[in-house]
Formats: structure tokens, C-alpha cells, sequence
């Protein structure tokens, strides 16, 4: 399994490379997703939304992560009414869990794996699958993210791993 040594940080909250950070990935999430959508079901087959919150929670750190978490679904709908309203709380919950888990791993391993990425992005849909079960109280909508987004996961682990490894070369 391939590893690669980057140089990962831990932003405080209040700065202004944070601000910074957090515009270029919430940006990110917003142009991501409108391109994605433009195949049918692109946003359920890819799960868009979520890759530059991994990104930026691993190489910037738990705020950045949870800022684009956050930020990113609520931008996006105020803009473009996508993701639906009654769907803002489980994209951030799904969100702020992958910004977690993201930048848990990148802290404890120092290093960038696609092991370490699969285990990010397992996390965040196994839990936020039984916290969207609790709040929707719709096993179909909870599985939704397993059934149609294994393209998109597979984005987030592979595609995140290419692109952590690119940033750290520049």
C-alpha cells in the first residue's frame, strides 16, 4: 500500500490563512458539485460535496475541515437551491464527520494513505448513514450514499489521495 509524507497543518480557527483556506475548498465544493451535476444523478453517483471538506480537513486541520463542512452545502444552496433545504442537515452532519475523521487520521498518521483515506471515508458514511437513518427515519434515504455513491467514494479515496500527493510536491 502506497504512503506518501506530506506536510499537513493544523490552522488555528481564527487567521487569516484559515479564512483563506477555507474560501479556496468551500469554492472547491461549490464549482465541484455544479460540474458533477451536470450528468444525471451526478450528485448521488459522486457525492461531490464532500471531497474538498476531506481535503481540506486533512491538510489544514479540523477547522478548515468543519468551516468547508459547513459552509460549503449551505453556500451551495443559497446559490443553487441544490442540496434541498431539508436535506442541509444531513450533508453537514455527513460533512462536519468527514472533516473529523479526516483530520483525526491525518494527525495520528502524519502521513497520506489511501488505508488512511478508505477508513475517512467509511467513518463519515456508516455514521452519517445511521445519524441521516435517525433523523429521516428512512432506511432507503440513509442507504442511499452506499447504494448509488461507491463511484464517489471511490473518488474521494483515490482522486484524494492523487491530489494530497500532488499538493505536497508543490
Amino acid at each position: 500500500m502506497s504512503t506518501s509524507t506530506v506536510k499537513l497543518y493544523n490552522l488555528p480557527l481564527l487567521s487569516t490563512r484559515t479564512a483563506m483556506c477555507v474560501g479556496l475548498f468551500t469554492l472547491s465544493n461549490v464549482l465541484f458539485p455544479q460540474l458533477v451535476h451536470l450528468i444525471p444523478n451526478g450528485g448521488f453517483i459522486f457525492l461531490p460535496i464532500y471531497f474538498f471538506t476531506i481535503i481540506a480537513a486533512y491538510k489544514c486541520g479540523l477547522s478548515v475541515g468543519l468551516l468547508t463542512a459547513l459552509l460549503s452545502p449551505v453556500v451551495n444552496h443559497l446559490l443553487f437551491g441544490m442540496p434541498a433545504e431539508g436535506m442541509l442537515n444531513v450533508i453537514m452532519i455527513k460533512g462536519a464527520l468527514a472533516a473529523l475523521a479526516a483530520s483525526y487520521v491525518a494527525r495520528k498518521t502524519s502521513q497520506v494513505s489511501i488505508m488512511a483515506l478508505l477508513a475517512v471515508v467509511v467513518f463519515y458514511q456508516v455514521v452519517g448513514s445511521l445519524a441521516e437513518w435517525a433523523i429521516t427515519s428512512s432506511s432507503a434515504a440513509a442507504l442511499q450514499d452506499l447504494r448509488m455513491g461507491v463511484v464517489g467514494m471511490a473518488l474521494q479515496v483515490l482522486g484524494g489521495y492523487a491530489f494530497l500527493r500532488y499538493v505536497a510536491r508543490k
